[in-house]
């Protein structure tokens, strides 16, 4: 195993007078235990392509990044949007989580913009789930949206090619050149089997989930497990079809039979739940794996592997001793694991458990939402499942929300940069409530607007004018309620 360091920037012209020479230096890891047996330093050259002309690039397809992109392709931007599976969608698509929150607050619809297009969209197409109408998820008491994952997947691809953004696939971003001392990304490295290419644009939004761009180019985060002192346990969504949903009561009670009984390889205490997807299949989220570093490969590796043996497991459990599932089938397990918890950037303001305690209403709010603190327990135990179910807000009243500032979206002294999903500035608790796809579609709809908008005005991410902003999402249909308005952002 290798660690790849980068040394310099060399060379001459490749594409009309613009070319880059790239010098790596390979050393061996610290981290690997073969890194003792390797003493040899290799160095790499490679000429990469430059590639110009983009106002914005966004990095990562999930529920932000789409959003990003649509954001800023309407207003007018050159969009490039990198992905690093087959298709758009993120955790919906890949991760078979094909299913919205409520988008009530009880009383008024907080769904609004690209939102509210989305599932408007997949309603006319007949994408959502069985029996979704607006009476049901557009007025109170409103419920959860389940959704056609393959469904979606097309519409997003309608959705990009009208906005006429360009969208490369099984594209990973590797390096980012970009000085933290002035703030600003210079451009990022991308690679995919046509090789490396290195691409300037004038803004950059990190929709990967791991703030992998943002981290790269040397923004301040809090890693799980190193800045923290546990990792919120993962899961790996499933669907099963041959379900008798009728005949459907639950499964916590034989949950604890089960565990009673020695049936799986790991106790578990929790049932997070089945809705259903379909006329006759269903999305499955049960089970979690424990301690799973996602930014470290070879974690994640042994965790996918051992989150399909867990999620088999459940099945099993299920098929055994809840009724209704007798004659089920699973049909397939996610292509990426549910993370819950990795990495998240240092912001120029931090929302925190306190803002979503006391329903705070911020001048730059770019959303509004009301969902539990999501903290999933850090082991399986009984005791630390009950303590961890404990850690949530009450009971939300009719049309009690919670805003989400502009702020969070940019990393802390940086001028072209913007974070959208979760791995926004957060605590832990805020984050176990606003890292869910609604919202992360609204942040990602407003850092798209928002990057247009510094273009444009000659403007930074940091001195940005938010009522401007603010206003642009209104027309754009967001539902923002907020009285007063602030030029400037919410800052500590």
């Amino acid at each position: 195993m290798k660690k790849i360091t980068r040394r310099n920037f060399i060379g001459q012209s490749l594409l009309g007078g613009v070319g880059l020479g790239l010098g790596l230096s390979l050393l061996p890891s610290q981290e690997s235990e073969a890194s003792t047996t390797q003493k040899s330093e290799y160095t790499l050259t490679r000429h990469i392509p430059i590639e110009e002309g983009y106002d914005l690039l966004v990095a990562g397809g999930g529920p932000s990044g789409l959003a990003a992109a649509l954001s800023a392709a309407r207003l007018g931007g050159k969009v490039l949007l990198v992905e690093g599976t087959g298709c758009l969608g993120g955790m919906a698509t890949s991760g078979l989580v094909s299913a919205f929150p409520r988008i009530g607050d009880g009383k008024d619809l907080m769904a609004g913009g690209i939102l509210w297009e989305l599932i408007e969209k997949m309603r006319e197409r007949g994408y959502l789930g069985p029996g979704m109408v607006p009476e049901k998820y557009a007025k109170p008491p409103y419920c959860w949206i389940p959704f056609n994952a393959e469904g979606y997947k097309l519409l997003l691809d309608d959705l990009v090619k009208e906005a006429g953004i360009e969208v490369r696939f099984f594209t990973k971003l590797i390096d980012v050149e970009a000085s933290a001392s002035e703030g600003k990304v210079a451009g990022a490295i991308l690679h995919n089997d046509e090789g490396y290419r290195f691409v300037r644009a004038k803004a950059y939004i990190d929709c990967t989930g791991d703030a992998t761009l943002a981290h790269l180019a040397g923004v301040e985060c809090r890693e799980a497990g190193r800045d923290t002192p546990n990792i919120m346990p993962a899961s790996l969504f499933q669907y099963v079809c041959n379900i008798d949903f009728k005949r459907i009561k639950g499964g916590s009670g034989y949950l604890k039979q089960a565990v009673e009984d020695g049936f799986f390889t790991q106790p578990e205490y929790s049932l997070t739940g089945l809705y259903k997807a379909g006329k006759s299949f269903g999305a499955l989220n049960a089970g979690h794996v424990f301690n799973l570093d996602a930014l470290r490969n070879k974690n994640l590796s042994e965790g996918m592997m051992w989150g399909r043996k867990v999620a088999r497991e459940f099945f099993e459990f299920y098929k055994k001793y809840v009724p209704g599932y007798e004659n089920a089938e699973q049909i397939a397990t996610s292509a990426l694991m549910g993370v819950r918890e990795s990495r998240r950037i240092v912001g120029e303001y931090e929302l925190c458990y306190e803002d979503l305690r006391t329903l705070r209403v911020f001048p730059d709010q770019i959303g509004v939402f009301r969902y539990h603190i999501d903290i999933h327990p850090y082991k399986a135990d009984p005791n630390v499942h009950n303590t961890t179910r404990s850690k949530t807000l009450k009971k939300f009243l009719d049309g009690e929300h919670f805003g989400v500032p502009y702020s969070i979206l940019v990393p802390k002294g940086w001028d072209n940069l913007w974070v959208a999903g979760r791995s926004v500035s957060s605590d832990i608790l805020a984050n176990g409530s606003i890292r869910v796809q609604p919202v992360c579609i609204m942040m990602g709809e407003a850092a798209g607007a928002a990057a247009m908008q510094a273009i444009r005005t000659g403007t930074t991410a940091r001195t940005l004018d938010t009522k401007q902003l603010v206003t642009t999402l209104r027309k754009q249909g967001a539902y923002l309620p907020q009285p007063v308005l602030n030029k400037e952002m919410t800052r500590h």
